[in-house]
């Protein structure tokens, strides 16, 4: 235990080790690169997990903005008076821009306070899933969450709070002058920074930070810009003579703070926008990981059928109801040429290379390409003599590409192929995969077994009835392992739920701030309209 940094460097202090010493059969094993399923899962977990991140970074922005706003409209009238009383700007600025940043500090305290209480929730909810003691927190989750709370504030809260300082004495007799001004675009383009080095620090993943930073900056302009487009289209269509007064007076309360408006509907369609996509991707993300292990996965896998046994075997098979079952062939095949040229595992820099060179394959062959399988580059040509299909990601290792020819060592016996396809391979989906396939049965003559993977039957005693009828046959129970698997998913998908729950009532608070922007201002002009003899209904 202890930080990314820590761990990192004790892997690679024992790969170090086991390849200095030329430890045969031992290797290094990382989370998430045990299980292919656990690894996808825990990995799309920790990518949502990021995006939660910058999710709740955006929605914070634009509550912060928000907030600042309506508290600097509050206190107008305020500094108007002591502008009056002779204060200077300097000390109001000063005033002002202390109180903010106080109360800015103070709330980023509680939020790493409730940080800390939310750890601990996570720790329950991921009871089992890691058997250590988990190390306790450090320093650096306090200085990065207080971080983040204060440039948030400086970005996007403190803008509007120093316009305080420059509201000219005369507001005191003519409320219309001395109002908020939008910000300049220097102020803003420093927001926009900083919000950028905000997002990108949270998400912990360049990549996702700048897919992010990128699609909601165009989403914003996209927003201004309609919102914009909207209030000049408002204003052109609605005539003053004709249309109903309840819009007459709506559209000119819109006009008038034009710069406001578009600033406000911006904020809301950008708040919108983070939900829905938050809601999409958790929905999305945990469909597919309920689809991971369908109800009818395999959990055995029957290895050394001979050839001889495969006709009796399938029978016992559908004898016990099993009605869907993997069946190939498994021909034993070491790596020994590429493209004519003698490889080695000291060719390889990679130690996955070097370990998948220093043994031999499982090659299979099939008519049809597995369901599993996708295509990716070159075709499956079912019956085509020469041909050879390989996964993808063994491809990119041993840096193989489609038209290599590749000789295998089967039984003493060399064997020619040709890549000319690579497949994506669904290693998550608990069935029979191969790095290696042939898309016709050419390895004729050499050593084979075959294997079989299937779900099986309640029926009691059904495995030592099959082992007794098949001897020589090796059966692996994954009842186990698929609860595992089952048992984690269950667990992040209850820690999802929980991050869920928190961004969507940010969200929510989010839109609340919005939508309650500008209550004063028309709960001032809702009361002029009242003096004036304006029905309540208007």
């Amino acid at each position: 235990a202890g930080s990314d940094q820590s761990v990192q460097a004790f892997v690679d202090w024992a790969e170090a080790q086991v390849l200095s010493h030329a430890v045969r059969g031992t290797r290094v094993e990382a989370l998430q690169g045990g299980r292919p399923e656990l690894g996808t899962t825990l990995d799309r977990a920790e990518k949502f997990l990021n995006l939660v991140a910058l999710l709740a970074a955006l929605l914070s922005a634009v509550a912060v903005a928000l907030a600042a706003r309506g508290f600097a409209a509050s206190h107008l009238d305020d500094c108007a008076m002591l502008r009056v009383l002779g204060l200077p700007q300097r000390t109001i600025a000063g005033a002002y821009s202390f109180e903010f940043v106080l109360v800015g500090l103070l709330a980023s305290a509680a939020g790493v306070a409730l940080g800390f209480a939310v750890h601990y929730g996570f720790v329950v909810l991921l009871t089992g899933l890691v058997d250590s003691s988990l190390p306790a927190p450090g320093i650096w989750p306090v200085l990065f969450g207080m971080g983040m709370g204060l440039t948030l504030l400086l970005a996007f809260g403190l803008p509007p709070v120093l316009q305080l300082a420059q509201v000219p004495p005369l507001r005191v007799i003519r409320r219309d002058v001395g109002g908020l001004k939008p910000a300049s675009l220097t102020v803003l383009g420093v927001g926009l920074l900083g919000f950028a080095a905000l997002l990108m620090a949270a998400s912990s993943d360049v990549k996702l930070g700048l897919i992010a930073v990128g699609g909601f900056a165009v989403a914003t302009v996209l927003f201004a810009t309609l919102s914009w487009l909207a209030v000049k289209l408002l204003r052109a269509v609605v005539n003053d003579a004709t249309a109903p007064t309840a819009l007459v007076l709506a559209t000119r309360q819109i006009a008038a703070r034009p710069a406001f408006a578009v600033v406000q509907v911006s904020s809301l369609a950008v708040g919108l926008l983070a939900l829905v996509l938050l809601v999409l991707l958790r929905t999305d993300l945990v469909a597919s990981w309920r689809a991971a292990t369908p109800p009818d996965a395999p959990n055995r896998f029957v290895i050394n059928v001979m050839p001889e046994q495969g006709a009796a075997f399938t029978q016992a098979l559908k004898r016990a109801d099993v009605a869907r079952f993997d069946w190939f062939p498994m021909i034993r095949g070491r790596l020994v040429a590429v493209n004519g040229q003698a490889v080695n595992p000291d060719d390889f820099s990679d130690e996955r290379a070097r370990r998948l060179v220093d043994r031999e394959f499982n090659l299979s062959h099939s008519a049809t390409l597995p369901e599993q399988n996708i295509t990716v580059a070159g075709r499956w040509q079912a019956n085509e003599p020469g041909a050879i299909s390989m996964e993808e990601g063994i491809a990119q290792t041993l840096n193989l590409v489609l038209g290599d020819r590749l000789t295998f060592d089967v039984g003493g016996m060399q064997v020619q192929s040709k890549i000319t396809s690579l497949r994506k391979v669904d290693w998550g989906s608990l069935r029979a995969n191969f790095f290696a396939m042939y898309p016709v049965d050419q390895l004729t003559g050499v050593p084979a077994t075959y294997m079989s993977a299937f779900k099986a039957p309640a029926t009691p005693g059904f495995d030592a009835a099959l082992v007794r009828q098949f001897p020589n046959i090796t059966s692996v129970d994954m009842t186990a392992t698929i609860g595992q698997i089952q048992r984690v998913l269950d667990q992040v998908i209850g820690a999802v739920e929980f991050l869920f729950a928190f961004t969507l009532a940010a969200g929510l608070v989010v839109l609340f701030a919005a939508v309650t922007a500008t209550r004063e201002e028309r709960a001032r002009e809702f009361a002029i309209m009242r003096a004036v003899g304006a029905q309540a209904r208007l």
